[in-house]
């Protein structure tokens, strides 16, 4: 199908290829994957899912040749450094960690020694690393560089709604690279004639606080700024958004197959595929600082059209034409 024509080919600068046509050959001997992220489980299963097939594609089968041990911080940065020690613990081969920013800087405080893998927005401007192409140390991983489009995506809302004026967006303060994309925010919006109203969330329970504090009325359209804590509490966002009529844009697909209107952003399933093959070449021996950090070269607009019909609006051609998914 054309529209899905880049979906499930996401691409990355460096390309990382795939294990089809490779005869992929498994590090010998039992390895341990100590997984770890901020975010609930039940959000974050497509993405486990995703891992955990990168995995089979290169060989590893779960109880045969790896073991991988799961915690999950349920939106609570402050449980980290607990789950990442418990991890240690199992004297594991590699750390994954999945929750962006909180996540990896907790697994970096931890351990300088234990290689990682990593999936986060922007891991120069966060400070994980101080290059994409030498990251040194025991870190590597991929860049998802969701905050970088945080002005495309208040673009695309205005292309959707032409008439619209103002416009509610929920930020994390508490996470430094929401600086950078509540900085990306400001400027488009000051460009596109946009009156923003800012709703802070730095937890699950600020979140509840923040949505309720959306007016009834008097917002035009809404939308939640790239961030691992928040992403992850898409029931209760989308549940707002509904309840309000608020149109609204997204930053991962999953809140668009959930019932969100519109979503622009990284293939976050790919790059948890493609993360296992970082994941093989350690385990045969090649050091973390010599693979550089990867980053995504195509990004995916995915519309909603029940959701758009249940809000009353037709969805402009030029949008549709862009779009690489299309739910109906």
């Amino acid at each position: 199908m054309n529209m899905l024509r880049r979906v499930a080919t996401l691409l990355f600068v460096g390309s990382l290829g795939t294990a089809a046509g490779v005869a992929a050959q498994p590090a010998p001997g039992m390895h341990r994957i100590a997984y770890v992220n901020v975010g609930p489980e039940a959000p974050n299963a497509s993405n486990v899912a995703a891992f955990r097939e990168g995995l089979r594609e290169w060989g590893y089968i779960e109880g045969r040749n790896v073991v991988i041990d799961f915690r999950w911080g349920d939106g609570r940065v402050e449980r980290l450094p607990g789950l990442i020690r418990d991890l240690l613990e199992l004297k594991p081969d590699l750390v994954f960690s999945g929750g962006g920013q909180p996540t990896i800087l907790a697994v970096k405080a931890a351990t300088a020694t234990v290689p990682v893998v990593f999936i986060t927005g922007d891991p120069v401007a966060e400070g994980v690393v101080a290059s994409l192409s030498h990251p040194g140390g025991n870190l590597t991983g991929f860049a998802a560089l969701a905050q970088d489009l945080e002005g495309k995506r208040l673009e695309m809302l205005r292309e959707l709604l032409p008439g619209a004026r103002r416009i509610a967006l929920i930020w994390n303060p508490a996470t430094p690279a929401s600086v950078k994309s509540k900085q990306a925010a400001e400027a488009t919006a000051l460009r596109l004639g946009l009156s923003v109203q800012w709703f802070e969330a730095r937890n699950p329970g600020e979140l509840q606080k923040a949505l309720a504090a959306i007016p009834p009325d008097g917002l035009d359209a809404m939308m939640l700024l790239a961030d691992p804590v928040l992403g992850f509490q898409r029931p209760q966002i989308l549940a707002a958004a509904a309840q309000r009529r608020l149109p609204a844009v997204y930053f991962w697909r999953e809140f668009v197959v959930e019932g969100g209107l519109m979503s622009y952003g990284t293939n976050l399933t790919a790059v948890y595929r493609h993360a296992a093959r970082y994941a093989d070449k350690i385990f045969h021996g090649v050091k973390p600082a010599d693979l550089p950090i990867e980053q995504p070269a195509t990004f995916e607009l995915v519309i909603n059209l029940n959701t758009a019909k249940t809000l009353g609006l037709a969805v402009p051609q030029s949008l549709l034409l862009r779009a690489d998914e299309i739910i109906r």
